[in-house]
């Protein structure tokens, strides 16, 4: 499933972007990344990948806000503006909308940063005594 390149840096054969539009694990594309809605799996089911440091931080939240805040602004005007929806059911609309489309939209761009994160070893960062000293 690895191969190493020309720096010896391993390469995976799996896109990390299809790997998170699928919502699947980065190493072997075939298990589910999640269980219930949004938590990840400490190890993956299918191939045993250790997914514990997985950490996407804030990263995913901050996109489907920006995201999905734009696309409800751009249809509440659409509805209301266009078609002269009732406010009440204008309302009930953009929160069904909204609701349903930041879980999906969390899960893919949780996912995504889950799988770019591992497809380039991104790790956190450290000081080496040694070199800080020089």
């Amino acid at each position: 499933m690895l191969e190493t390149n020309e720096t010896d840096r391993p390469r995976r054969s799996v896109s990390p972007y299809k790997a998170g539009i699928k919502s699947v694990c980065p190493h072997c594309a075939a298990a589910p990344l999640f269980h219930n809605i949004l938590e990840v799996y400490e190890t993956c089911p299918g191939c045993g990948f250790d997914l514990s440091a997985a950490d996407p931080g804030d990263g995913a939240q901050v996109f489907v806000i920006l995201v999905l805040g734009g696309l409800c602004a751009v249809l509440g005007f659409v509805l209301y503006g266009l078609l002269d929806m009732p406010i009440w059911a204008l309302a009930l609309t953009l929160g069904v909308f909204a609701l349903i489309g930041s879980v999906w939209m969390l899960r893919v761009f949780k996912a995504t940063l889950i799988a770019l994160q591992f497809h380039h070893d991104a790790r956190q960062g450290s000081v080496d005594e040694q070199k800080a000293k020089s």
